[in-house]
């Protein structure tokens, strides 16, 4: 499943009267995906500041953060996105976003050209400290016979994709969204990784959290049990479900709520306005604990755990993974984007989300 950037989940009536001054406004030069690396430092810190979010709210998705990044370390590559997609903004300053991906390394690339040009297989080995020439010339054969190295664990993330975006409101206040997805590749059929937490105002949140499946939970029962029931997923969403600040969130979209597990998180969370306090205490003391057992589960059984699959069966995968990425888009991002940032923006941004969609 791909996550909403903007959720797909969250049509209210907040989202469709117009932004004021919501023309295009190109933040900054546009730069290639080869921007210098201070300019991609600058705008890798602003989306892990989330500046709008509240303490607790904000601990909680650099935790979630950090803990992917570091669990996968060298599997993914840097953020190479254009400095204007890693943050944009309209004309007027009352919309703001900021977009964070990287990329799995897959070693299909660096293969490819080790069969090309064997003698450059020292530099595949640097790291590798007093190796023989024996296992040089083991390696040489390995990649001439078309190993493909990322079997060993580098190549089932896809990538990771994090954002947050900030809008002022016309009724007043603010609206403020978080998000953090993590999609594997065709070469595995696990669940990805979803967190999403909507804020309107001070006293109500929407959360968002769950492992999207990538079959058919009734044609492949064992699916269900492996990633669902063996890892008691439920248990987390009846521990939020316990407090009387929370309620089931509907998805107006039938689409979207297709898509989700039967484990699936999709709460509403609503306080008194003289108790704003409390929503940040429920992230810190309930969010927090349930979304890192659930991207604890993922990363344990998901990311890091392999499982082959024909390749009929993997040409299937890649071309139901495309399609939901690109409805998408269609159902929401197309038309919430211009409405917030204009469409010469939304158009750029769009336009590089797709590349990545369909890389």
């Amino acid at each position: 499943m791909a996550v909403p950037l903007f959720s797909a989940q969250f049509h209210t009536s907040i989202l469709t009267q117009p932004l004021p001054s919501s023309r295009s406004f190109y933040v900054g030069k546009r730069l290639s995906c080869s921007s210098s690396s201070t300019s991609m430092e600058h705008h890798e810190s602003k989306f892990k500041e989330f500046p709008y979010a509240s303490v607790p709210h904000r601990e909680l998705m650099v935790e979630l953060v950090s803990t992917v990044e570091n669990r996968l370390g060298e599997a993914l590559l840097p953020c190479t996105l254009p400095s204007h997609v890693q943050y944009f903004e309209n004309e007027s300053a009352t919309a703001h976003a900021s977009l964070y991906v990287r990329s799995g390394n897959s070693s299909s690339q660096e293969l490819r050209r080790l069969r090309q040009s064997p003698n450059q297989l020292e530099p595949f080995c640097e790291g590798l400290e007093d190796i023989g020439d024996d296992v040089l010339v083991l390696l040489w054969l390995l990649v001439l016979e078309g190993v493909d190295f990322g079997e060993f664990g580098i190549s089932r993330v896809d990538f990771i994709l994090g954002s947050w975006v900030h809008c002022n409101l016309p009724t007043g206040g603010a609206l403020n969204i978080t998000s953090l997805s993590a999609y594997l590749r065709p070469s595995t059929d696990a669940p990805n990784f979803l967190i999403e937490v909507i804020r309107s105002s001070p006293t109500t949140l929407i959360l968002i959290l769950d492992l999207p499946p990538r079959k058919d939970l009734v044609q492949h029962p064992d699916y269900l049990k492996t990633f669902y029931e063996e890892t008691q997923l439920d248990k987390q969403r009846q521990l939020l479900e316990k407090l009387p600040e929370v309620k089931p969130y509907f998805s107006s979209s039938l689409y979207i709520r297709s898509l989700v597990s039967p484990s699936a998180i999709l709460v509403s969370i609503e306080t008194e306005p003289s108790q704003a306090i409390r929503i940040d205490e429920i992230i810190q003391d309930h969010i927090s604990p349930v979304a890192k057992v659930m991207l604890d589960t993922w990363l344990d059984l998901c990311a890091c755990t392999e499982r082959r699959l024909t390749d009929d069966e993997s040409a299937d995968l890649a071309k139901r993974d495309r399609i939901i990425k690109n409805k998408t888009i269609e159902i929401d991002l197309e038309s919430s984007f211009p409405r917030l940032f204009g469409q010469e923006v939304a158009n750029q941004v769009l336009g590089v989300l797709r590349e990545i969609y369909n890389s």
